[in-house]
């Protein structure tokens, strides 16, 4: 309550401050100006990934995303990682399928 009426003051003392070289207040203004960064949404469909082959498609599909400006190159690059660790998930995958195989045979 004993702020109540006083935002404006209390603001023109914080800028004038961070202007004569507050560092805290300096911060605390520019914390206010720059909003801070946040991930959007990618609308971006993607095939299945569910053999090696479709992670090709996948990866065609993110490259063209970003050649039409659909995405950012940076979109892209979080979008590949996804690509890479489901490439590493069918490779686990498919190297377990073949060691069961051998150890049943064996």
């Amino acid at each position: 309550m004993l702020l109540q009426g006083e935002a404006e003051a209390l603001t023109r003392k914080a800028v004038e401050l961070a202007l004569g070289g507050d560092p805290t207040a300096l911060r605390l203004c520019l914390d206010r100006l720059i909003a801070p960064h946040r991930e959007r949404l990618v609308p971006l469909a993607l095939p299945p990934m569910r053999k090696p082959v479709d992670l090709a498609a996948a990866m065609e599909a993110i490259a063209a995303a970003v050649a039409q400006g659909t995405i950012a190159p940076a979109e892209a690059s979080e979008l590949a990682k996804v690509v890479d660790t489901f490439a590493n998930a069918i490779e686990t995958r498919d190297f377990d399928s073949r060691l069961r195989a051998l150890e049943e045979r064996a």
